[in-house]
């Protein structure tokens, strides 16, 4: 339980680094089905070349649509479906599980995620930490990884929008180029933190911007403290390649993947994590705060 706590104080400190701010935009462009397996990577030796805008003032424009799109989830619900697959020498699944989330407000103002189905016997609840966790939902579905309730946690834990105008100091941000996602045209820029803490963690890696809206629609990279790459309790997978969608005026989360191995006595089994956020819903909007409260929010 201390690594796993470890973990939740990781992952809930990068969330916090995300403040909630207010809701404007017009994006356009299809963020439709699942992308490609291929990550689209940028040369590592390309030379950038001019743009419209100069490349500081694209920063502060896509930071400050993180704001207003940071404040804006807080009105939506959604329902997120997190698959973790065991792949078979013909690249398709040989075990899989399914779990499905969505987020609920507390007692204490405070938004939470909850397991709403699950395989019989699965995890029960991603709310709240101190929560009694059922049995694995590997159970019959994997057969090298274990899928624990801890998993479930530390993936709601994971901010959407960590790229906010406050955390902008604390990287170092570097224009590479642009490319084309899908059928949007983007800016590439790598994100590395200035210096990595014991309690915070940091992303590493690259982000794209659209060249109309100045918003994120896509991310690659991981988290990262001074311990190292931030991962589940149970589970390896470090790097998420994340898309984003257009929900009314804004870029929410749609499709994340994550892909690995894990090296066994008999064989190296290729192993994937997808996440899908689907149904996305205006909601009430949260209670008022009350004192007290021990869950871990997001």
């Amino acid at each position: 339980m201390k690594n796993l706590f470890a973990i939740i104080v990781l992952l809930a400190a990068a969330a916090a680094a995300c403040p909630n701010l207010a809701a404007q935009g017009n994006p356009t462009g299809p963020m439709t089905s699942p992308p490609p397996s291929g990550t689209v990577r940028i040369p590592a030796h390309s030379t950038p070349g001019a743009t419209p805008i100069p490349p500081d003032e694209i920063i502060k424009r896509f930071a400050a649509k993180e704001d207003i799109f940071a404040r804006a989830s807080a009105g939506y619900g959604y329902r997120k479906t997190i698959v973790v697959q065991e792949i078979g020498d013909d690249g398709k699944p040989m075990g899989q599980v399914q779990v499905v989330t969505a987020p609920f407000y507390g007692a204490d103002g405070k938004r939470y995620e909850r397991v709403v189905d699950a395989p019989a016997g699965g995890p029960s609840s991603a709310a709240n930490p101190d929560a009694t966790p059922g049995p694995p939902a590997s159970a019959g579905d994997l057969h090298v990884l274990h899928f624990e309730p801890e998993d479930v946690l530390a993936l709601a834990l994971i901010p959407q929008f960590p790229f906010t105008t406050d955390q902008l100091a604390k990287y170092t941000i570097t224009y590479q180029g642009m490319q084309q996602v899908d059928e949007l045209n983007t800016y590439v820029f790598s994100m590395e933190p200035k210096q990595v803490e014991r309690m915070h963690a940091y992303f590493s890696g690259v982000v794209w911007v659209d060249d109309q809206e100045l918003a994120i629609v896509k991310s690659y990279g991981k988290w990262v403290t001074e311990l190292g790459d931030v991962k589940t309790p149970q589970l390896p997978f470090v790097t998420f390649e994340t898309y984003r969608q257009p929900v009314g005026e804004d870029w929410f989360p749609a499709y994340a993947r994550s892909d690995d191995e894990v090296d066994t006595k008999d064989a190296i089994i290729p192993i994937r994590v997808i996440i899908r956020w689907t149904d996305y819903q205006p909601v009430a909007a949260p209670p008022v705060a009350a004192s007290g409260g021990n869950a871990t929010a997001h």
